[in-house]
């Protein structure tokens, strides 16, 4: 059993002693007394759940919320408690030394996380992807980690790895078979597979390049009132999205985020909610949400139904960027847009694409991208977890490349004729590449320096 304060330093409303490992239910019996004096066991072999009582420590007794998740579904795969005491230190500390007597150790820094590992409840970069969101320093590093450990990358690796693997399945079957055999599979069908194989590695990488783009990318806000057309928009400007498009005012609820490609590099392209002061409610927290996107973003898109145009003021924040866009031109009846020095206006339409090209134009010089962008007079600072961030980063793009560099080679040797079983040596090399990204020929001086990082509870 292994055991730690898994609680922020310091005092608090609550503190929180979390222990994974065998046995666990014995130590329970030990320390734990139900607020009713019920059998403890009664419920320790059943399922989840919570229950009150107060914890013993040796010396006393103190109020105590336990949380019971037995395995295999809990967060390690084994049984797992956690004790939700009051946050004085004190009372944590002896509250520890109590379970450490009872015939638990103390966790080693990420010890909770590698025990999830080790029993298939993460891969490696689920793994990676904890690490990053507990070290987070922005919210565009917290986005990041998400992603990771969403199973984003682990989605990928599975099928490659799938494809890899029945490619040479089929590369060593052949080799028992002559070419008129029935069992022999044509050169042309491998080469075929092979490239549906790549193209899944270029996916993979290029995942993996927008999951760092995302630490510095800049993030433009579709602003406007409800119902002016800012979800087509979304939809014509952003890679592959499909934000819900309704004749319905209001029909954004929930923020939606996309890329959007522009010369010099892709950007956060955001659609929150419309604008209205008076909404109240589920509303009035979307309203709340917007406004932090507002709030964070480097460039203001304000998009105006130019069919039903009214004066309205510029949404803020004071100070970001913003350029008007006079939306749904070609509707019959559309105004001009107004000359206004102190506001650059830009005519769109996002069912024609009139203006949207002029559009990527105003926004990347805006942002300062592409070739006149200005150059930074040092070395970018960075935060310890994009830092962090960074170096997995690189772990995995240099196992995919060496993994799509070994496939390339594979598809040569297979097109020039070469021998099957140097092609299937060949697969089984790519395959290596995707399992250290996936931690099962991971070196075991590696985890220790992930799983080092990370702090000790987690």
């Amino acid at each position: 059993m292994i055991a730690a304060v898994c609680s922020p330093p310091g005092p608090g409303q609550r503190g929180v002693l979390r222990v994974s490992g065998a046995r666990l239910a014995e130590l329970v019996v030990e320390c734990f007394v139900e607020a009713e004096r019920g059998e403890v066991r009664r419920f320790l072999g059943g399922g989840r759940g919570r229950f009150e009582g107060r914890f013993r420590d040796g010396v006393g007794a103190v109020p105590v919320s336990l949380l019971w998740m037995p395995g295999p579904h809990s967060y390690t795969r084994e049984d797992v408690a956690e004790f939700h005491l009051p946050g004085a230190p004190a009372l944590l500390a002896a509250a520890l030394e109590r379970v450490l007597e009872l015939g638990a150790r103390a966790a080693a820094p990420g010890e909770f996380t590698r025990r999830a590992f080790l029993n298939g409840r993460l891969d490696l970069s689920q793994a990676e992807g904890v690490l990053e969101v507990v070290s987070a320093t922005s919210e565009a590093e917290h986005r990041a980690g998400l992603a990771l450990l969403a199973g984003g990358l682990r989605e990928r690796l599975e099928g490659l790895r799938e494809g890899l693997d029945d490619l040479r399945a089929l590369c060593e079957a052949s080799l028992d078979f002559d070419e008129s055999d029935t069992g022999h599979v044509p050169v042309e069908e491998l080469l075929q597979r092979g490239e549906a194989c790549r193209a899944g590695l270029d996916e993979a990488l290029t995942w993996e390049q927008r999951r760092e783009a995302a630490l510095d990318a800049p993030r433009v806000v579709l602003v406007g009132s409800p119902n002016a057309g800012k979800s087509s928009l979304f939809n014509a400007l952003a890679d592959g999205s499909t934000a819900l498009v309704s004749d319905l005012a209001g029909s954004t609820r929930d923020g939606v985020r996309g890329w959007w490609r522009l010369d010099g590099g892709d950007v956060w392209l955001s659609d929150a909610a419309g604008l209205d002061p008076e909404a109240a409610g589920a509303d009035g927290r979307a309203q709340e949400l917007a406004a932090a996107e507002r709030e964070g973003a480097d460039l203001l898109l304000w998009v105006v139904d130019g069919s039903e145009a009214s004066r309205s003021a510029r949404p803020g924040p004071v100070g970001t960027p913003c350029l008007r866009l006079w939306n749904k031109v070609d509707l019959e009846g559309a105004a001009e847009p107004p000359g206004d020095p102190d506001l650059p206006t830009l005519a769109v339409s996002a069912r024609t694409g009139r203006g949207l090209e002029e559009l990527a134009r105003r926004a990347a010089r805006l942002l300062g991208l592409g070739a006149d962008a200005p150059q930074s007079s040092g070395p970018p600072s960075e935060s310890s977890g994009a830092g962090l961030a960074r170096e997995l980063f690189a772990r995995h793009r240099r196992a995919l490349a060496d993994a799509r560099d070994e496939l390339e080679a594979t598809l040569g040797l297979l097109a020039a004729g070469a021998p099957l079983d140097a092609a299937a040596q060949g697969l089984r090399e790519a395959t290596a590449a995707l399992d250290e990204i996936r931690g099962e020929t991971t070196p075991e001086d590696l985890l220790d320096r992930i799983f080092s990082r990370f702090c000790i509870g987690k």
